[in-house]
């Protein structure tokens, strides 16, 4: 593999950012799983995971979080984002993605509401 995990989910932000659904599709496995914590509910492939990112900016309020850092150990990255303040929320509370990855794919995403518990989720890094 060519590209490091950490520069395949940074390339997978960016293309969330600018609604570029080939580059995500191409990111994921067939089977991949994304959820809050529980595998049971969530998507439970890359179809289901691309409808939602889809239908995401109908749910969200105001613009995308900004990218803060990308941190990798092996397999596994998270992604850590800044959501935008809003008037009910001036300092919002960093948030987390855990993708874990395996043959350059992403098989799972979990997100942690808490960038420290994605870290924390992550373990040690290389």
């Amino acid at each position: 593999m060519t590209d490091s995990y950490a520069e395949l989910a940074r390339r997978g932000f960016d293309a969330v950012a600018h609604g570029d659904f080939d580059t995500i599709a191409e990111l994921l496995d067939p089977d991949v799983k994304w959820h809050g914590g529980d595998p049971a509910e969530g998507c439970q492939n890359r179809e289901q995971a691309l409808r939602w990112m889809r239908s995401a900016p109908r749910r969200r309020q105001g613009p995308l979080p900004e990218l803060i850092d990308v941190v990798s150990a092996g397999e596994r990255v998270v992604v850590i984002m800044q959501p935008a303040p809003t008037a009910e929320d001036p300092a919002p509370q960093r948030t987390g993605n855990l993708a874990t990855f395996r043959d350059g794919k992403v098989i799972e995403m979990v997100h942690y509401d808490d960038a420290a518990d994605a870290l924390a989720a992550l373990g040690p890094a290389d």
